[in-house]
């Protein structure tokens, strides 16, 4: 591979460390920065003056915020995002992996089922431009859009789950579990309730495109051959019709994993959201930091991958770049 070709991974990686550190440097100073004491906050109000400065001098809240920071920085380097600070004291690395497996997996069927649904959708709205069957996908997303997370939880709940019993609302069986049929019964609901959205979403930038690549010449001369439509829908129009899809997933991926709190609450699941919550209304800084720096790194190596992916789908992308 020549010195050139090299250059742009080599570009990337270092913009991809730089977006980290800036990253790291955000969730610190958010955290750190929120008004309130974390000492009062872990040993309630009341308390002997003496209390606080000792709790504080034992986790380090008395030293400069720049020390503070490359500390925890230096943690997190090899590691160790730090301990709980409210009880039960416990590790916030081993919180964080026992948490972010169930954000991920809800989060990743989601996508999967929004991409099941969305790409036949968008195909064959866009290939039946201005028919019938368009303006009916077409008035279905845009409602499906309209309708927040939260209520389309709940209307699954009050019809699937209440009315028909055909899923249960709480426990989680983890994958760990050994019952895969398990799990995804009980997965199942949450992720279709984030997805809606993200199919919505996903079949009318897809459709969108799709009718722009089926106006180009390459694909007129397809037709004008008779050549079968759904060869030239998934050879000839797809692949260069996905770089806003593709860019879509990346994003989404990111912020499901970050946003699903809400669904994680109404299903009663032990998930990032959940986590973040609790450590949030509990005052326990170091997890919050721990967590949320997590989903931050998720979200940034995600859109790095996504923007390698684009030479994939358009080797003209490779020759600009280089």
């Amino acid at each position: 591979m020549s010195p050139a070709a090299l250059r742009r991974p080599a570009l990337k990686a270092l913009e991809l460390v730089g977006v980290l550190l800036i990253a790291s440097i955000g969730v610190f100073s958010l955290v750190v920065l929120l008004p309130g004491d974390p000492a009062v906050d872990i040993l309630g109000a009341g308390r002997a003056p003496s209390e606080y400065a000792e709790l504080r001098t034992e986790l380090g809240l008395d030293q400069p915020l720049a020390t503070r920071y490359l500390d925890w920085l230096g943690g997190v380097l090899t590691g160790d995002l730090g301990q709980s600070v409210v009880p039960p004291q416990s590790d916030v690395t081993d919180r964080v992996l026992s948490a972010l497996p169930v954000s991920l997996e809800i989060a990743a069927l989601g996508l999967l089922l929004a991409l099941l649904i969305a790409v036949p959708l968008a195909m064959w709205s866009a290939y039946r431009e201005n028919s019938a069957a368009d303006r009916i996908i077409g008035a279905g997303t845009f409602g499906v859009l309209s309708v927040p997370s939260f209520l389309a939880g709940l209307l699954l709940i009050l019809l699937l789950v209440n009315s028909a019993g055909w899923f249960p609302r709480s426990e989680w069986v983890r994958l760990g579990d050994g019952d895969l049929a398990g799990n995804l019964h009980h997965a199942f609901l949450p992720a279709l309730t984030v997805a809606l959205a993200e199919l919505a979403m996903f079949t009318r930038v897809l459709r969108g495109d799709l009718i722009v690549t089926l106006r180009e010449d390459y694909i007129l001369a397809a037709r004008a051959k008779g050549m079968n439509p759904l060869r030239i829908l998934f050879t000839d129009a797809l692949r260069p019709s996905s770089f806003s899809l593709v860019t879509l997933l990346g994003l989404s991926l990111g912020r499901l994993i970050g946003s699903t709190v809400v669904v994680e609450y109404l299903f009663a699941l032990p998930g990032m959201g959940t986590l973040v919550v609790n450590a949030a209304g509990q005052g326990d800084y170091p997890m919050v930091q721990g967590a949320v720096l997590t989903i931050a790194v998720i979200y940034v190596v995600i859109n790095a991958a996504i923007d390698f992916s684009y030479g994939y789908l358009d080797p003209r992308t490779r020759r600009v770049h280089v």
